[in-house]
């Protein structure tokens, strides 16, 4: 490194970010993830031993991914490379192997590959490091914030651990809160920083889990505040309001976000929970999710989770459909609330999903029945002398509008697909098939 080079490392270090310089170097400076880092656990005890296999680190943004290798970077005797999937390509891969074989053949020194965001690697790179994976030449490990059984090549994840990190728990972020306000070589120690408990509190709840969120929104606080005539910062909670902006909910239109809320969104729904349905519909809402796919999955809770136990519901569900085309956002926000809370409130029966499915597989799985010869087609001129049609009962002749009589397939007589409930008008319903089938047995 000449000193030119060197001269910008190190004013980058020093105007870096609050979260990048209280980065911890060893396990017992982390923060948080114990249920993989706590003592005795499995990486806990890998990164101690240095017996490190490939691995992917999993989880949303300031949860500790990137810190865990460097950890492991400070930690190892074995070579430690690092690439970024957003700047490196295939020519950058092959030249990181290359040296490594040649450490291996050389001084059978091992090395570690950390690829940064490696759910944005393509096809082909991610294809380019799985026979140096298979074979031992590097250790592979990656930071997502994708699940990476989605975004990474099946064959490269059966050859790696799969490490999830959850969000920080809020006694995480008081104490990187606490340890940055008392730190002065690396955190806010040289300020004369006096933060009220509401503040901190407050802080800490907006991060939602996000240690780099806290520690750079309160960076933001401490130097943007002039101090007092005692030479004191006093962040109060309005200050801490303004260095956070937004809040913006963490989901991603094509991620685990996004399918982990539509489906706590139908769960509560189906649930009966109509509190829980307004708070996850608020939030694909303020994330900019499509109102039509909203809409569009209501009505399908209409009819596998309701059913004929509301009917209703359904012509409630497709008229907010037609409706919230018709209106947009933001007032297809209270069309949307209505519908949803209609189904999330309806009696539940999820009869006529269960009995078509079973008919399907019958249809699918067993040979096809055919259709009894009285139910035949005896509209055209000849079907009499098919004898098609011959033998059927028009139920509008008899009393009550209903006959007994067969209309499955002869090897289908006394299935039942259909077993309506006694929820709600489907409750009706099954009394009535009851009274019409009890009088005709």
């Amino acid at each position: 490194m000449d000193l030119f080079t060197m001269n910008m490392e190190n004013q980058l270090k020093k105007d870096a970010p609050l979260a990048d310089r209280m980065r911890p170097t060893t396990i017992s400076q982390f923060v948080g993830q114990e249920h993989i880092l706590g003592e005795g656990k499995l990486l806990n005890r890998a990164i101690k031993a240095d017996r490190i296999n490939s691995m992917i680190f999993y989880g949303p943004p300031g949860t500790g991914k990137t810190t865990l290798a460097m950890i492991i970077a400070n930690t190892t005797r074995m070579n430690f490379k690092k690439l970024s999937a957003v700047t490196s390509g295939v020519r950058d891969i092959r030249r990181v192997i290359g040296e490594a074989e040649e450490d291996l053949k050389l001084y059978n020194r091992r090395t570690i590959l950390f690829i940064d965001e490696i759910h944005r690697f393509n096809k082909a790179q991610q294809d380019a490091l799985l026979p140096f994976v298979e074979r031992g030449i590097i250790i592979l490990i990656g930071a997502s914030t994708e699940n990476p059984y989605f975004e990474v090549n099946k064959a490269l994840i059966s050859r790696m651990m799969v490490i999830p990190l959850k969000p920080l728990k809020d006694e995480d972020i008081y104490k990187l809160i606490k340890r940055s306000l008392k730190d002065r070589e690396r955190g806010l120690g040289k300020y004369k920083v006096d933060m009220d408990k509401e503040a901190i509190d407050y802080l800490v709840t907006i991060s939602d889990g996000d240690g780099r969120a806290a520690l750079n929104s309160l960076e933001i606080g401490v130097l943007s505040t002039p101090p007092n005539d005692k030479g004191i910062i006093h962040i109060d909670l309005d200050t801490i309001r303004q260095c956070i902006l937004v809040k913006s909910a963490k989901y991603d239109k094509g991620g685990d976000e996004h399918y982990d809320t539509i489906s706590a969104f139908i769960k509560s729904m189906r649930g009966t929970d109509p509190d829980a349905t307004l708070y996850w519909l608020a939030k694909m809402i303020d994330a900019g999710e499509d109102p039509k796919f909203i809409a569009r999955r209501i009505i399908i809770a209409a009819a596998e989770d309701v059913g004929n136990a509301d009917p209703w519901a359904l012509n409630m569900a497709v008229s907010a459909f037609n409706a919230v085309n018709v209106i947009g956002m933001p007032e297809g926000r209270i069309i949307l609330a209505q519908a949803a809370l209609y189904v999330a409130c309806a009696p539940k029966s999820n009869a006529a999903y269960v009995g078509i499915d079973k008919a399907l597989r019958d249809v699918r799985e067993k040979r096809i029945g055919r259709v009894p010869g009285h139910l035949k087609d005896a509209s055209y001129a000849g079907a009499d002398r098919l004898s098609h049609g011959k033998g059927y009962r028009y139920p509008h002749d008899y009393r009550g509008g209903y006959v007994k009589q067969s209309y499955l397939p002869d090897e289908l007589i006394g299935i039942n697909y259909y077993k309506p409930t006694e929820n709600g008008y489907e409750g009706r319903i099954r009394e009535h098939l009851k009274r019409l089938f009890d009088k005709n047995e």
